[in-house]
This record gives structure tokens, sequence and C-alpha cells, in this order.
């Protein structure tokens, strides 16, 4: 109540968000690998529910909890946000809460960029396997601009023939 403030404290505490990002890359590996193992192991299906049906797991699932910190940082930004509107001008947390924002809005497009390599990756994976194998395109400096049906003209006759391109 003597110094009602949350600017100064999010803003030493926000860089440390930037983690985040590397929870959501691998966040629907984790959950296809709960939802495999729940599949393949009763013990661990077992484990899992007997768990969740504690009551500091607020009768959630597993995967329920695994997605509370993929949801932070946005939810973070959009409190802000909101705090910043209500907050007058003049308030001595004005400068802090206004910085707190800059930090976490760059952490929440961090988090936003893994997700997109991460989905870029993925498809340069389909695209790899469904050419054979032949030439290894996954890369993390590949990407995937566009892909779709083009008509390929042949000089000689003005024949078209249908191909699929990969750019």
């Amino acid at each position: 109540t003597t110094t009602p403030r949350i600017g100064d404290i999010l803003q030493k505490l926000a860089p440390f968000l930037k983690m985040y990002g590397e929870y959501v890359k691998n966040f629907d590996n984790a959950m296809e690998l709960v939802k495999m193992w729940t599949e393949r192991s009763p013990q661990f299906k077992f484990i899992t529910q007997d768990i969740q049906k504690e009551k500091v797991c607020g009768n959630l699932t597993l995967q329920h909890h695994m997605l509370e910190p993929v949801q932070r940082i946005p939810r973070y930004e959009m409190l802000l946000k909101d705090y910043l509107r209500k907050l007058p001008q003049d308030s001595l947390d004005w400068k802090d809460a206004e910085k707190s924002l800059e930090i976490i809005s760059t952490a929440a497009s961090h988090s936003n960029s893994a997700i997109r390599k991460m989905e870029n990756l993925k498809k340069l994976l389909e695209i790899y396997e469904m050419l054979g194998e032949e030439e290894d395109i996954v890369n993390p400096s590949n990407e995937l601009i566009k892909e779709g049906q083009i008509l390929k003209l042949a000089a000689r006759n003005t024949s078209a023939q249908e191909r699929y391109l990969f750019l």
C-alpha cells in the first residue's frame, strides 16, 4: 500500500520470459508424448489420473497445466496493456510499466517466432519425407515460402504439364 507499483518489478523479471520460447517450441512434441504414453502405458495413465485427482491440481488435466506457460506471456501482455490504460499518465509507475510492456511484447514476439520456426521445420520435414528423403532440405536456415500447383509450358509445342512446386 505504500508503493503501489508493478512496472519496476515486471521490468526486472520480463527478460526471463524469453525462455518461454524454448518451452513453446517443444510444446507440441511434449503433448504428443503425453498422449502416446497415456495410450501405451496403463501405469502412466493411472499415475497421471491419480495425480490429477489431487486437490492441488484443481481437477485439471496434465495437458491443461502444460498449456499454462504457453498462455502466460500473452496474458501478461494483455494485463499490462489494461493496467496502462487505467493508470494515470502522471503515475510514478507509468514509465516502468510502459518499459515492462515493451520488454514483454518482445518476449511474446520471440515466442511467436519460435512457434513459426518449428512449424516451418515440421513442414520441411513433411516435404522431405514426401520427396522420398533423397534431398535433405530440413535445415533451420531453409524456409518454405510457398507451395502449389503450376503449369510448365513446353517451349516447342506449347503444351502444358502440371507440376507441384515448393519454393
